[in-house]
This record gives C-alpha cells, structure tokens and sequence, in this order.
C-alpha cells in the first residue's frame, strides 16, 4: 500500500486548447478512500486514467508512495483498475477471470487457487466460482471485476465509475459493500462518479472537479458544510442548496418580498459587487414561520415531492402584489417540511433561513465570504 500524489498534472488532448487537466495537486494518504467527483467532461476520468498510465501527463509529475510513474508503464506501476463495464472474459469461469492477471504474470496455480478462494469468500462468491460471466446478475459480475482487483494485491485501487451499469437499489447495497471492502482490506483507493450521494456516503475525503480545475477538497462534511464556492455547494447535496444572486440596500438582502439581514463581514464585498450578494441555504435550513415574522420569504408552492420520511415543496419567491395577491418572481426555491403536514399545491408559505446557516457568496467570483 502507498500514497498517491498528483504535483501539478496536466493533460492536454491533441488538437484541443484547454487542458482536460489541469494543474492539478491533490495527495491521496495511504489507506485512504478518495472520490474524484464532478460532472460529465470535469477530468475526473482523466486525472484517473493518468494515474493507471492510460493517459500521458504533459506536464507535471504523479508519485506512488515516494515513487515516480509518470513515465512508467502501466503493468508496472502495481494499481488495479475496475471499470464501469465489468470487462469479463465470457468463456471463462469466475475464477479464471479473477485470476487471469496471475496467471498471466506467471503466479504458482496453488497461490492463484488461494488468492481467489480468499477473494471469493470476502466478495460471498464461493458457491458462483465454476459460473460463466452470462449466468450472473449484474452486482455478481461487478464483485467479480472487484476480486479480480483484490486478487493482485495492488498498492492501489482504481475503480471508474463501476454501479453505472446496476439498478437502483443494486447500487445502494454495492457502494455500501465496496466501502466496507475498502475499510477491511486498507488499500489506497482512488473512486470516480458523477453521483455526489455516491461521493457523499462512501469517501474518506472528496474531490471536486470542474471545467479540468480542482475546486475543493474535504471530508463530506466540510463540504457540505462549508462549500467553498457557487459550484461546490449547488453539486454536492441532494436536493440541492437553494443559490441566488440578490441586490443589497441598507445592509439587507432582497429575497423575494422579505429584507434578511446580512453579516457586516459581507457588506463590503457586496458593494465592490455592484451591491449585489450571492446567498446560498439548504432546504432543510428553512423554517415555516408566520408571515408577519421579520425576516419571513415567500415562497409560491409548485409541487411538492412526499418521500415517506421526508417531503420537499419545491417552489419559487415570491411577492406580495397586493392585500390577497402573491406573485411568483421565478427564482426556485427548495423546502424541506414535516412530511405530516405538507401545504398544498398552489398556496404560499413563508420561510425563513435558520440563524448561521446561510451561505454567502461574492457575486462575481462565486467564492465563499468567510467570516473575520
């Protein structure tokens, strides 16, 4: 096992300008379970794809542990890599998959019998060994791709985006399954997805990438909590955090009908900004309160999505136009309410943001304001 470091890793595409890549530091501990997260195209695969060597750095280098690979073929650089389509031989057994790699370095078969007996026992796939790939379900051919990984024994795991390929609740019980394996068996792991839950319940720390840049790094509770910019705290969560750009007067902020407060902190930001503030908060940060409370935000009920144990209104801000009036102004807004007493489609409700549980934004970089 080893750490794994990227010291400015750059990958540029031939005939293309921007770097898929770029300048990237990251250092992933030994033991640890990083996830590479971030939308389709944000170089997330890439970046992952260099460190198995299936890709040129052009500029920078990468390490595992105190060793330098960039330049180092694949087959030498002791990772193993599980990928999204299983990529099993069909006329082979599950264990002549999982222990092809062996066999091919010129593994004893009695130690290759071992490894794969032990892997299919940690991976509950003893009694499927003389099965041919078709005779599996999809979660069974994904724990193949996994003990065909475990069986080399690597210094580090490599997995792009693997439950794509699965349903639903296959995926739920999957990713559980692989964070548990990783935890037992304490190899360093590198994980891509585009699914933040799936960033979110399995990673030691995340890494967020956007447009080839590394946007943050944290546990998934620094970012959640503390998003360090527009981008970061609109991906990660679910539902989203609920994100605006509203005009600042006298030391308030213009949401919807209401006038909130803002921290003394922000104010000159604000008016370097052209008065303007970008205010970010969860739906769950949002209390329902009477419309006469200071502060209170109108929100016009558009749908509202009942979960069982939770329930969220979505809607839009609103104003008052009038004694009986309310107008929706079109800026979203997602609430989370007792899913016992959920208001009706087409009512308005009033909120109003929880104390220190705001998220405040310059309005044109997208970077966090932190308090003094």
């Amino acid at each position: 096992m080893a750490s794994v470091t990227f010291d400015h890793a750059t990958r540029t595409y031939p005939g293309t300008d921007r770097p898929a890549v770029n300048d990237l530091n990251l250092h992933i501990e030994d033991g640890e379970f990083l996830v590479l997260v971030g939308p389709s195209g944000c170089g997330k695969s890439t970046s992952l794809r260099m460190l198995a060597g299936l890709e040129d750095v052009n500029s920078g280098r990468i390490l595992i542990g105190d060793r330098d690979v960039t330049n180092v073929q694949p087959k030498d650089r002791d990772i193993a890599m599980v990928f999204q389509n299983y990529a099993l031989y069909p006329h082979m057994t599950v264990a002549e998959n999982m222990g092809f790699a062996l066999k091919i370095a010129g593994v004893d078969k009695a130690e290759i019998k071992k490894r794969v007996e032990e892997a299919a026992k940690i991976l509950d796939l003893t009694d499927y060994l003389e099965r041919k790939p078709k005779a599996l379900s999809g979660g069974q051919r994904q724990r193949v791709a996994m003990g065909r990984a475990i069986v080399r024994q690597p210094q580090v795991f490599l997995m792009d985006e693997p439950l794509s390929n699965l349903d639903a609740k296959l995926r739920v019980q999957t990713r559980t399954q692989i964070a548990s394996l990783q935890r037992r068996l304490g190899v360093t792991t590198v994980y891509v997805t585009h699914d933040q839950t799936e960033a979110l319940t399995m990673g030691d720390r995340i890494a967020v990438l956007k447009d080839g840049y590394l946007q943050q790094v944290g546990t998934p509770r620094e970012m959640y909590d503390t998003p360090a910019n527009v981008f970061v705290a609109g991906f990660i969560g679910s539902p989203a955090m609920n994100i605006g750009t509203f005009n600042v007067t006298d030391d308030v902020a213009l949401i919807g009908g209401s006038r909130v407060p803002l921290p003394s902190y922000v104010l000159g930001q604000a008016a370097a900004a052209g008065n303007k503030i970008t205010i970010g908060f969860r739906p769950e940060a949002l209390d329902i309160v009477p419309a006469e409370d200071s502060g209170a935000i109108p929100v016009y009920v558009n749908l509202v999505e009942e979960l069982g144990s939770d329930a969220f209104v979505y809607g839009t801000l609103a104003t008052e136009a009038g004694a009986d009036q309310v107008v929706p102004q079109g800026q979203e807004v997602i609430v989370r309410v007792n899913p016992r007493a959920v208001p009706e489609k087409g009512s308005v409700i009033n909120v109003k943001i929880r104390p220190g549980q705001e998220h405040i934004f310059n309005a044109e970089t997208g970077e966090r304001i932190a308090s003094a």
